[in-house]
């Protein structure tokens, strides 16, 4: 029985099964998935950008945050970062083959957002209008 169990997990992880907490693609799909690597791989869909272009394309995201993401994405196989060796030295990113690819799905996720965005916000209200009132402490 346990052996039974053995193969059927290492199937599931052969697999890719992403509902597995064992996952090995997990940490890689929450990564690439967030927030801001999502806007970040959009904005590239357009071609390369250096940094400063990023940070002025996605809104609100810090250089901190914006250099943490290049660098999972660049980790990831999404982004590649090319250095031109001048003073200073001019870094430009880009998407991969594999970024282009993962680009499509995203973009269309943003989209669906864009489509749909009176109706979210009008079942977030409703939602909350709905919800009893915060308790008064004493």
């Amino acid at each position: 029985m346990l052996e039974t169990q053995q193969v059927a997990t290492a199937a599931r992880l052969l697999a890719h099964d992403t509902f597995d907490q064992k996952c090995a693609l997990r940490p890689i799909m929450d990564r690439t998935t967030s927030r801001w690597a999502t806007l970040i791989v959009s904005a590239l869909i357009a071609g390369p950008h250096r940094f400063a272009q990023l940070h002025q394309r996605v809104g609100g995201i810090s250089q901190k945050m914006l250099s943490q993401n290049l660098k999972a994405l660049a980790r990831a196989g999404l982004v590649d970062r090319q250095v031109t060796p001048t003073n200073p030295p001019q870094v430009t990113y880009s998407l991969t083959e594999l970024g282009v690819s993962l680009a499509g799905p995203l973009t269309e996720l943003i989209q669906w957002f864009g489509r749909h965005g009176e109706e979210l916000l009008a079942a977030q209200e409703h939602y909350d209008r709905q919800q009893p009132p915060p308790r008064a402490s004493r």
